[in-house]
Formats: C-alpha cells, structure tokens, sequence
C-alpha cells in the first residue's frame, strides 16, 4: 500500500566531523524538498561539522536530544572520519538497535556501512558501499557490486556521492511513494528510476 503523503515523517540525520558534505546535504535537501521532517543532529554534539572537503554543516541540535525520539528513518552520511565516529560510538550503536529492532528504515552510504557491521546490523543482508570498503564488510554481508542502491528489508545502502541523488529519492520512494520521489526528482531536473524490487 502506497503511503499518504499527508502523514509527515521524520528522519534523523547523523553528521561528524569528517562527514561527506554531498551526501549529507543532498539527502537532507531531497528529503525536505518531499515534505519528510529531518532533524541533523551532531554526534559529536558539536554546532557545526567540519565536513571532509572543509564546509561546515551546522547541526539542528546535538545528539544527545536527538536520540531518545522516534524517526522513520535515520540516515548516516559517508565520509571516513565520520563513519569511523559511527562506528565508535555506542550511543549510535544503541540508536540503530532500537531502529533495527523495530523495523524502522537505516540508510547508510559510502562509507557509512561499516557503521551497521560495527553494531551488528543486518548480517547477512544484501547492501553496497563505497567500493574500498568492500573488503571490510563483504565478509558479513551479500554484498552488492553492481547497483548504485541496494534495499534489503529496513536497510538502504549506496556507494558514494554521485549516488546521493538516487539515495535520497530512494528514501522518499519508501517513505512517501514513487510519485513524490519522480516529482521531486524532476523539479530538480534529475531522472529518477526506481530502484525497489529490484535484484
């Protein structure tokens, strides 16, 4: 069953220092330009990331009264140095357990899927990543070589920054439905295809 788009969901975006500020920023955008409300919160509980390219990103608030709430979706941006601080932390490691076992949607790209193998998320699962990592979560998962978007149950992953686009959509796709997505993606002039059910 379709979603409606009148229900206003929530995501959870998580920034470090060291977050890949494409994919942080481009999900975030795509995901309020579908009427989705995104909170981005510091894990470091700093008021701005430094970013790996140098841009500053400034939080919504910092983790600690992120947390405790309830998201459809929380989303980890790639970039090493901030997944290394996802995989560090085991308040981040909670959150995505409470996430995961109540079914709710974990999206990782880039890096950031190291992240779910630290806190035991999904083994076995199929999910993609940035190709370097490959090595260090092929072991753990099924991993996918050849999609730019990998869905599997309550786990979206995706490869890097020239899959940001595609991954927010995706997002918007499961949470909302396929014509907020496309409609989404054309205002920003982007050809959106759904990757749902796809194998």
């Amino acid at each position: 069953m379709a979603n409606v788009k009148n229900e206003v969901k929530t995501a959870l975006v998580l920034l470090a220092d060291g977050t890949e500020e494409m994919e942080a920023v481009i999900t975030i955008d795509v995901l309020r330009r579908a009427g989705i409300t995104v909170i981005a919160a510091g894990v470091q509980d700093s008021k701005y990331v430094k970013c790996s390219r140098d841009v500053k990103i400034c939080t919504d608030v910092p983790f600690r009264d992120a947390q405790e709430k309830s998201y459809d979706v929380v989303v980890l941006p790639g970039g090493l140095g901030g997944a290394k601080t996802f995989t560090s932390s085991e308040e981040v490691g909670r959150l995505l357990q409470k996430q995961d076992k109540e079914n709710k949607l974990i999206a990782a790209i880039c890096a950031a899927p190291t992240a779910l193998k630290m806190h035991n998320i999904g083994k076995g699962k199929r999910i993609t990543s940035y190709p370097s990592m490959k090595r260090d979560l092929c072991d753990y998962y099924d991993y996918q070589d050849d999609k730019n978007v990998v869905i599997d149950g309550n786990l979206i992953t995706s490869r890097g920054p020239g899959t940001a686009f595609d991954f927010g959509l995706t997002i918007v796709e499961i949470l909302i439905n396929l014509k907020e997505a496309t409609d989404v993606a054309n205002k920003l002039l982007y050809k959106y295809e759904s990757c749902i059910n796809v194998v």
